[in-house]
């Protein structure tokens, strides 16, 4: 196989090519090494190819046998392998354990070679830090990946391996995945087990997953990695089919919301608007029941949610310095993350209010769009931003409050599902006059991924988008 054609699968058919015996997973992980060299040091989105990479253990066998993958620089741990969240003050970071995630991974066959870049501490929705660097958007070089899964993201993208993971706190699976054109799904709360260190991050606003190019590989993926384990805080009950048993599955009427209007603070693009539109309008000739949401929550709620739970970063962040053995200041933290950590360790907020905050949004939403099977939303309310601006983490003039709402802002459509719990997912389903990727969100009930599936497989074959293709990619 040579890289230009190893460039046109996706995981699934990298793993039917491995059992199919066309190709040996070793001989994937040396071309992904290659897609890696020809295109990362123009991305830079892989902080790390492993020098042992077509040696990784991985199942002889499994759903993805032998295909190659990346972990994100922040969340599931690998034993023994650096996890330093893009941060100076976890430099040299291993941790002693294997997370569920990743066990669940080998045993689908999936071989991990690398780790990419985040924002320091996973913290905003652009991928670029003092102690990685800048990455680059394969579309266009001079805007944003998006994050916190930027690397994942722009890696996926640009061709060096068909899948990778990433975690979504308030959208950084399904902003980077919009802003790259790939496939983005935030499970719901409790699909995806973050054991055994990790169960309840964010008071379960966050969650792990992947980004990937196309729905099958999504399905795929949720078999995967579905599951509870002992101690996890919220179980959800497991479907009866498989997803990928649910891809040949009818998808019935459904009675869909659509948010034409903004959630936030930030208008929404033209042409966001516009893809918004045409989607609706072949949802409806699709025959579903079409209506229009107004927006189910006010965005100062959602603010103060995140100010509110800087209070509990800042104490994890005091632990994880004490065990690196290094003082928090400004030579461990970035400038924005900095002043977060500052707000949260003088702020006067308790507990029980930010729980209650919580409670409130869950139950205003959950009224608001009880009425509809799915949601049709923006998953952004902009295309891809350039670098640098407000909503990094290096920028030394902003303040913890503004740092906050900026992000909120962009996050309008994205992080408030992370608040109920429920799944959606980013498809690639539009280009920007300009041809840059749009995503829109498609948002299902707690618990029902099954429909999510559907929906999106028919979008996909209504719209299909795997001919839209990067600037920069590898093989081309």
């Amino acid at each position: 196989m040579k890289l230009r054609e190893y460039v046109e699968y996706d995981a699934t058919g990298l793993a039917s090519l491995v059992n199919a015996g066309e190709v040996t997973p070793v001989q994937l992980a040396r071309l992904a090494r290659e897609a890696h060299e020809e295109v990362n040091p123009r991305i830079n989105a892989v902080i790390e190819f492993y020098e042992d990479a077509e040696t990784v253990a991985g199942a002889d066998g499994g759903l993805l046998h032998g295909v190659p993958f990346l972990r994100k620089d922040t969340g599931p741990t690998e034993a023994g392998r650096l996890l330093e969240k893009g941060s100076r003050l976890f430099k040299g970071y291993r941790p002693n354990t294997d997370s569920f995630f990743f066990r669940r991974a080998r045993d689908a066959g999936l071989r991990t070679l690398g780790r990419t870049t985040t924002p320091e501490l996973g913290s905003t929705i652009m991928t670029e830090s003092i102690l990685n660097g800048i990455t680059g958007n394969p579309w266009d070089l001079k805007r944003s990946a998006g994050g916190s899964s930027g690397g994942s993201a722009a890696a996926v993208a640009a061709g060096i391996t068909p899948i990778a993971s990433g975690s979504d706190g308030g959208g950084s699976i399904r902003v980077p995945a919009s802003w790259c054109g790939l496939v983005g799904l935030n499970p719901s709360r409790g699909r995806i087990s973050g054991g055994p260190d990790s169960q309840d991050p964010s008071f379960g606003l966050s969650r792990q997953f992947v980004l990937c190019r196309t729905v099958r590989d999504m399905a795929a993926a949720l078999d995967v990695f579905s599951g509870p384990h002992p101690g996890d805080p919220f179980i959800v009950v497991q479907p009866n089919r498989s997803y990928v048993e649910e891809l040949s599955q009818p998808t019935g009427i459904l009675r869909v919301g659509v948010a034409r209007t903004k959630w936030g603070a930030v208008d929404v693009d033209p042409d966001v608007l516009v893809a918004v539109e045409s989607t609706a309008t072949l949802l409806e000739e699709m025959g579903h029941i079409v209506t229009d949401i107004e927006p189910p929550y006010e965005s100062n709620e959602y603010v103060t949610i995140w100010l509110g739970l800087s209070i509990y970063s800042a104490s994890s962040l005091e632990h994880g310095a004490r065990a690196m053995g290094r003082t928090i200041n400004a030579d461990t933290l970035e400038p924005a993350n900095l002043k977060v950590y500052e707000y949260g360790r003088n702020s006067q907020s308790r507990a029980a209010d930010l729980h209650e905050t919580l409670r409130r949004m869950r139950f205003s939403v959950g009224e608001a769009i009880e009425a509809f099977d799915i949601l049709l939303t923006p998953t952004m309310p902009r295309g891809t931003i350039p670098h640098g601006g407000i909503c990094s983490a290096t920028n030394p003039t902003v303040s913890a409050e503004e740092f906050t709402e900026a992000d909120a802002a962009l996050c309008q459509y994205t992080g408030v599902f992370n608040v109920t719990g429920q799944p959606s997912v980013s498809l690639p389903l539009a280009l920007s006059t300009s041809g840059l990727p749009i995503g829109l969100q498609i948002v299902g009930r707690f618990g029902d991924e099954a429909t999510l599936v559907r929906i999106a497989r028919d979008l996909e074959e209504a719209i299909p988008w795997r001919h839209r293709l990067p600037k920069i990619r590898a093989g081309s």
